[in-house]
């Protein structure tokens, strides 16, 4: 999964595009509603340490609104965290490094999509 891939999907679904807002973090993009422009999706590149991952270096990952019942489950799914730089009740970030399959993405997106109407 990538990001070209998702911009691709929520451009097809849901008529969004991605906004670049930050000119000190020229990468990082947001997916928002057309209507009311809330957030539905932030796709950025994080130090892995950010994640409680060891490794060193960075990694790009989506956050995603998600229902809080479904959030301790997600994160036993490998690939799947608590929000970085986000509500972790209400957010999770999943990384696009192929651990998430990409069916899984599409699905936690169109929720997001629908939690942030």
């Amino acid at each position: 999964m990538d990001r070209k891939s998702i911009f691709d999907y929520a451009d097809k679904t849901y008529q969004s595009i991605p906004e670049y807002l930050w000119a000190k973090d020229p990468d990082s993009a947001v997916l928002r509603h057309n209507d009311n422009k809330k957030w539905y999706a932030l796709i950025m590149n994080i130090s892995k340490d950010k994640l409680g991952l060891e490794e060193e270096g960075k990694v790009e990952v989506i956050n995603m609104k998600c229902d809080p019942q479904m959030i301790d489950t997600l994160q036993m799914t490998k690939g799947i965290f608590p929000a970085y730089h986000m509500n972790k009740r209400h957010w999770i970030s999943v990384l696009l490094d192929g651990s998430v399959d990409d069916n899984m993405v599409y699905h936690l997106l169109d929720i997001s999509f629908k939690l942030t109407k």
